[in-house]
């Protein structure tokens, strides 16, 4: 989701977490794949109230799950209408088109609410299946996480192509034989995508 379907700020994240009084939140943030609490949220090993718990005695004071959530949600800088219109017609075309991301449940109460695309549209308006690592208890670029997504959606590799702005995401999804496209945050890969289709 992060990087390829939203533009991903990490810098508004960061200052939203000073703000909290997470006064290393640099040292602590990361733009791939989280570690701490912030990572035992994504990895599902902790619930909000409990990463609301411990994020409030690392800054001293009290926080909400508000409070939280915007700070979480402080990563989004954009959702690019270029890439909602993309995958809206590749679902069009008859490709299926699956979210696998490293998330928590303060980004995706806002993804799944009517809010994420500024038109009443949450994400599952765009993908036919979500697999989120809270929900899955694994993260990327672990190859259980790929291998999961594979054997639920009884995919075959070759017939598969995932998209990532995380360099060793991509280099774990091509372990398994999968293709893979690499843009970058912000990138405009909705041409990338059709020239690789194409060709395949």
């Amino acid at each position: 989701m992060g990087g390829v379907i939203i533009t991903l700020d990490q810098n508004q994240a960061i200052r939203r977490f000073q703000e909290l009084g997470l006064h290393d939140a640099d040292k602590r943030l990361d733009a791939y794949t989280q570690d701490g609490i912030f990572g035992d949220l994504e990895r599902g090993a902790i619930d909000t109230e409990t990463f609301r718990k411990s994020l409030s005695q690392m800054v001293g004071r009290e926080l909400s799950l508000d409070e939280c959530g915007y700070a979480w949600r402080g990563y989004c800088s954009e959702v690019p209408q270029r890439n909602l219109d993309t995958l809206l017609k590749l679902r069009a075309e008859g490709y299926r088109i699956i979210l696998v991301s490293n998330t928590n449940p303060f980004m995706m109460d806002w993804a799944m609410s009517p809010q994420f695309d500024g038109c009443g549209h949450s994400l599952d308006h765009f993908v036919d299946a979500c697999y989120l690592s809270y929900q899955c208890g694994m993260m990327k670029p672990d190859e259980k996480f790929f291998r999961k997504v594979l054997m639920s959606e009884h995919i075959n590799p070759d017939e598969t192509l995932f998209l990532d702005d995380g360099p060793r995401n991509v280099a774990a999804a091509s372990e398994l034989g999968i293709h893979t496209l690499c843009p970058k945050n912000g990138e405009d890969w909705t041409d990338t995508i059709y020239t690789f289709l194409n060709n395949h």
